[in-house]
C-alpha cells in the first residue's frame, strides 16, 4: 500500500511551495528507501545492502539532513556538513563484514545575489528533474556504469534504461568506502509555476520520461501527482523500492530578487544550469562501483 504525505504549504520570504511525497515498497516488501520534505530542502535516499541494512542506511541519510529544516533558507556549506554527516552515520553501521549504504538526491531553497536558487545534488542514481511549461529535464546526472557508457557516446539512453548494469552505480555513501563523497550540484532559479520531482530509481527504472511528463501535465495537486507516479510505477512491475517527491512553485518574485528578505551567504561557485545545453554541468571525482 502507497503511503502519502499531506500537502503543507510554506510561504517563507517571497516563495510560497506546496509538495506530497509518496512511497512504496514495491516486489520487495521492505521498502529501504527514505525521504524528507519539509522547507528548505527536499531529497530522497535509497538505501543499499539487503532488507534492514538498507533501510537503516537510507533512514541514516534523512537524519543527517533533517537538521536543516525549518528554516526559509540552506547554503552550500550546509549542504557539506549534512553530506559528512550522512556519511560518517553510514559508515558507522558496517559491521560483521557488511557495509550498507545509499545514494541521495534533493534540492534546497538558497539565494546568491540577492537572487533565489534551488542547489540541486545528487550522489548515485536517485534523480531530480524540473518540469517547466510542459517541458520535463533531468536536472541531475546518474553515477552508474551505464550513464558513463552514454556520457562517451557508447550507449544510447534507450538502451541504457535496459542494460544488465544499470543497477551498478558509481558513487554513494558508506558501501564500505570511507569519508564523504563529492556531491555533484547545480543551481537551477526559483520560478513561478515551475515543478520539481524527486524519485528514487524505482520510478526510473519502470516509467519513462515521457509518461513522468503526461502524469505532471496531467495531475495538478502535488501529493496527489507523486501517487500516481508510483501507482504508475507499481502497474509496470514495481520491482523495486519507489519513492517520489513533488513540490510545486506557487509563487516567486517575477524577477526572482529577495534581496529585501534574506542576509547575503556566500555560495561556492556552482554551475547554473541551462537547460538548452546540449548537456549540463557536472563534476565527478573518483570512481566506485556497487549494485544499488
Amino acid at each position: 500500500m502507497s503511503t502519502s504525505s499531506p500537502v503543507p504549504r510554506s510561504t517563507g520570504p517571497e516563495i510560497a511551495l506546496s509538495w506530497g511525497a509518496c512511497t512504496d515498497p514495491g516486489e520487495r516488501g521492505r521498502n529501504e528507501d527514505g525521504h524528507l520534505a519539509e522547507r528548505p530542502v527536499f531529497l530522497v535516499a535509497d538505501g543499499m545492502g539487503g532488507h534492514a541494512r538498507g533501510e537503516a542506511a537510507s533512514s541514516a541519510v534523512v537524519a543527517a539532513f533533517r537538521p536543516l529544516t525549518g528554516a526559509d533558507w540552506g547554503s552550500a556549506a550546509d549542504l557539506r556538513r549534512a553530506i559528512t554527516a550522512a556519511s560518517d552515520k553510514v559508515d558507522a553501521l558496517a559491521r560483521d563484514g557488511a557495509c550498507p549504504g545509499s545514494t541521495v538526491a534533493g534540492v534546497m531553497l538558497t539565494h546568491e545575489g540577492g537572487q533565489a536558487y534551488w542547489l540541486v545534488f545528487n550522489i548515485g542514481d536517485s534523480r531530480v528533474y524540473l518540469f517547466s511549461g510542459d517541458q520535463l529535464e533531468q536536472v541531475s546526472i546518474d553515477h552508474s556504469r551505464v550513464q558513463e557508457l552514454v556520457d562517451i557516446g557508447e550507449m544510447s539512453a534507450q538502451r541504457a534504461r535496459d542494460h544488465r548494469d544499470r543497477n551498478v552505480i558509481t558513487r554513494a555513501l558508506g558501501a564500505g568506502i570511507r569519508g564523504a563523497p563529492e556531491p555533484d550540484q547545480w543551481l537551477v532559479k526559483v520560478v513561478a509555476g515551475d515543478r520539481l520531482v524527486i524519485c528514487s530509481d524505482g520510478l526510473t527504472t519502470e516509467v519513462t520520461d515521457p509518461l513522468i511528463a503526461a502524469t505532471l501535465l496531467s495531475v495538478g495537486d502535488a501529493a496527489a501527482a507523486a501517487r500516481e507516479l508510483v501507482n504508475a510505477a507499481l502497474t509496470a512491475g514495481g520491482r523495486d523500492n519507489v519513492t517520489v517527491v513533488v513540490i510545486d512553485v506557487l509563487g516567486a518574485p517575477p524577477t526572482g530578487d529577495v534581496s529585501a528578505y534574506t542576509t547575503e551567504i556566500t555560495l561556492d561557485l556552482l554551475p547554473k544550469v541551462d537547460l538548452d545545453a546540449p548537456t549540463m554541468p557536472a563534476r565527478r571525482t573518483g570512481e566506485s562501483r556497487w549494485s544499488s
